[in-house]
């Protein structure tokens, strides 16, 4: 299976327009290519449900023949079962992974979402991470549904969201073998201290270096400098519905060229600009004192 420890949810860069930026995309894609971080394609982060279908199917051709040294990940998400099935279909030959998350907004039961899961692993031809996010499906993933999903031979990991180190914990010990990942950036540390493999990561979007050196001192129980300059900084990305922050910030370092979103996310809801460039200058001295 796979064995990387940061994958980094990439946002989707666009014009001024709301066209995909396949420019600035590589751009994004080579930095983290650099840092040897895994790359997760299509999220959340990266308005995956405000993109066309053709729009995806353009972003995962245009990653494939970037002939990359760090494995590719593309979120399936929606409610419409043929269509997710079809979706993995087209990227099976052109990922190295999948992240699975429970169908939206019709908060299915633990039948409805075991059957969901198993369809979908069915189609999959690479290793598949569960996504547990009830703040965006309305719903928890039971562990008992992770236990029985655990079996399948694409069934890889999981990434847990939900912000409760609790139900990290219940995972944990429902299914001891599987590749546990925080889908929360300010919680790595805790969950790394029960035994988690690693990040799913929206701040290493800015920060991709600094971020793997985060993930590897919270893994090797080396959290004494962490706090409370990565608190802060994650509170700054999350400071407005993401990605916001994440595109602004990148946008005011010049590293994209414009910090254009999908409706009905806007820019006008970010307050604090400054408080993203302090974060991105704590980050950055941060670095430098534990990189040795």
């Amino acid at each position: 299976m796979i064995n990387t420890k940061l994958w980094t949810a990439l946002i989707t860069p666009m014009y001024q327009s709301g066209e995909v930026h396949f420019g600035d995309l590589e751009k994004l894609i080579r930095r983290q290519e650099s840092a040897g971080n895994g790359i997760l394609l299509i999220g959340s982060t990266g308005e995956g449900l405000a993109l066309t279908d053709d729009e995806k199917k353009e972003i995962i051709e245009f990653s494939a023949n970037l002939d990359l040294s760090v494995p590719v990940m593309v979120g399936v998400g929606g409610f419409q079962i043929e269509n997710q099935k079809a979706w993995i279909q087209f990227c099976n030959d052109k990922v190295d992974a999948f992240l699975m998350v429970a169908p939206l907004y019709s908060k299915p039961g633990p039948v409805g979402q075991k059957n969901w899961f198993l369809d979908l692993m069915d189609v999959a031809e690479k290793p598949c991470m569960i996504y547990n996010i009830p703040s965006r499906t309305g719903v928890k993933i039971p562990p008992t549904v992770i236990k029985e999903l655990s079996g399948h031979s694409k069934f890889w990991s999981i990434k847990e969201a939900s912000g409760s180190i609790a139900d990290y914990k219940e995972y944990r010990e429902m299914v001891p073998q599987a590749s546990m990942f925080s889908g929360d950036d300010a919680l790595l540390p805790f969950f790394a201290a029960a035994g988690c493999s690693g990040l799913v990561s929206v701040s290493s979007n800015v920060w991709p270096e600094e971020t793997a050196k985060y993930v590897e001192l919270s893994l090797e129980g080396k959290t004494d400098s962490l706090f409370p300059v990565w608190k802060r900084a994650v509170e700054a990305m999350f400071s407005a519905p993401n990605p916001v922050p994440v595109k602004a910030l990148l946008h005011q370092k010049g590293i994209i060229e414009s910090s254009a979103l999908r409706a009905p996310l806007t820019e006008k809801e970010l307050n604090n600009m400054n408080q993203l460039k302090q974060a991105d200058e704590e980050i950055i001295n941060w670095y430098k004192k534990n990189n040795n």
